[in-house]
């Protein structure tokens, strides 16, 4: 199933790269038939053509590399190279020793910040207003 959605992408990719060949091939033609009459007109056109016709060839040659190029194994990343999977380092950090030793040597009549403030009068919080809300 993969190999199919490629290969009809491949395909949709090459159809506008067809068409500005076409295109310029026509165009040629008509340079040919004019006996160079039409350069001045045709030129740009034709050079137009050819560099949307090479931005349109980037995408098939991607898709025709993915199809061609072999599956990268499993476990290496999308990248195709393997890649080592980074090995934790342990700590000797504590978080609740750390938390304990702050909470101990911090004074005793300190205000705690961490808790809201109880509301006034209409529901809202008392104290200063903070940035973003009106104040009272």
């Amino acid at each position: 199933m993969r190999t199919m959605k490629s290969i009809v992408g491949l395909v949709a990719a090459a159809i506008p790269i067809l068409y500005c060949g076409g295109l310029l091939l026509y165009f040629n033609r008509v340079r040919t038939a004019s006996a160079g009459l039409l350069d001045g007109a045709l030129g740009p056109t034709m050079l137009g053509l050819g560099v949307i016709g090479l931005l349109f060839l980037i995408p098939f040659v991607l898709k025709f590399r993915r199809l061609v190029a072999p599956p990268a194994a499993p476990g290496s990343g999308s990248s195709g190279r393997a890649k080592e999977a980074p090995q934790e380092e342990r700590s000797d950090f504590d978080a609740d020793a750390a938390l304990a030793r702050y909470l101990a040597q911090r004074p005793r009549g300190a205000p705690n910040l961490a808790s809201p403030q109880a509301p006034q009068e209409g529901g809202r919080p008392g104290g200063p207003a903070a940035f973003g809300r009106r104040g009272a």
